[in-house]
């Protein structure tokens, strides 16, 4: 990267333009490992809460010995329906100028690049054969999750669950029509749930949406939507019976609503998190020891995450 080189400015348009699911999974990956082992430095999210549903949040990270820093300033704006927006900028600096070199859409790279997370956890836990994937959720994540597991996955069906049923089964068929795999609405979670191989919760819920009885034994488990401690998108006994495999560890016990919850009623204990994706990708430490075993990813998302993809736009 050229010391004098001049400031990138990459709008949604060109951020989609730019990244590939086939080039940025291997990025995020290699993020997460080089987070798990310590060549990432990074602070707890800062959060500024500005009423009812509406959060500013600055997340800033620097990898060690690539030259790159930066942050990602972002707004989390809810709409009372289920329905959630990041919008904001992410901002990359030369490690070794000081210089800033990239400014993209946060929304969009956070869209894509939570997607790309999602599937290298599903890539490294879920069965092979894993057919059937259930998505509680209809928005935006919802997309980007069928459409990038979709590629790791032979799906032959999806079931998705909304809130307002007349809006998921438009979201039904218009993901459909798009992968090439028949998607179905649901009017319950737990219709939606049941016997599914995979399944992502990608809502703005407070309170969980998806409970551990309707999981069936086998099952791998993403659980995104959910970003702070008060709010929780699985049940304690989802939590309690899967093996537990968090993006972040630290972040989770200050920032993981459905690990806290759990930890609060006393059906498990710290020790709970069973291991980093990090470190399950690069090997130390086992990711889905049987195939009935339930599997659950936990995501927070994280800064290192976002400059690896604005990295990538840099060419």
């Amino acid at each position: 990267m050229s010391p004098a080189r001049s400031l990138s400015v990459h709008d949604a348009a060109a951020v989609r333009a730019g990244l590939d699911l086939a080039a940025l999974r291997p990025a995020i990956a290699e993020a997460m490992i080089a987070l798990s082992q310590g060549r990432v430095r990074q602070n707890l999210r800062s959060f500024i809460g500005l009423g009812e549903g509406r959060t500013f949040a600055l997340m800033p990270a620097a990898f060690d010995g690539q030259g790159l820093f930066g942050a990602k300033l972002v707004s989390v704006f809810a709409d009372g329906a289920g329905r959630k927006a990041h919008e904001g900028v992410v901002v990359l600096f030369d490690g070794r100028t000081g210089v800033p070199v990239c400014i993209a859409d946060a929304g969009e790279i956070t869209a894509l690049r939570t997607a790309a997370a999602s599937t290298v956890a599903t890539q490294a836990l879920a069965r092979p054969d894993a057919r059937l994937l259930a998505v509680l959720g209809a928005g935006r994540q919802a997309a980007e999750h069928i459409a990038a597991i979709a590629q790791v996955r032979p799906l032959e069906a999806v079931r998705v669950w909304g809130r307002d049923l007349d809006r998921t089964q438009a979201f039904a068929a218009e993901t459909s029509a798009r992968i090439g795999v028949a998607v179905t609405a649901t009017e319950t979670p737990r219709d939606a749930a049941r016997d599914a191989d995979i399944l992502c919760t990608v809502t703005a819920s407070v309170d969980p949406v998806l409970e551990g009885a309707w999981v069936a034994p086998g099952a791998h488990v993403n659980v995104v939507g959910s970003s702070g401690p008060t709010a929780a998108e699985i049940d304690t006994d989802l939590v309690a019976c899967s093996r537990f495999i968090v993006d972040h560890a630290e972040h989770v016990r200050a920032h993981g609503g459905e690990y806290l919850r759990a930890l609060a009623s006393g059906r498990i204990t710290e020790d709970h998190i069973a291991a980093e994706i990090g470190a399950v990708l690069s090997g130390a430490e086992p990711g889905r020891r049987s195939d009935a075993e339930i599997t659950v990813y936990k995501s927070l998302g994280h800064a290192a995450q976002d400059i690896a993809a604005a990295g990538l736009l840099l060419g």
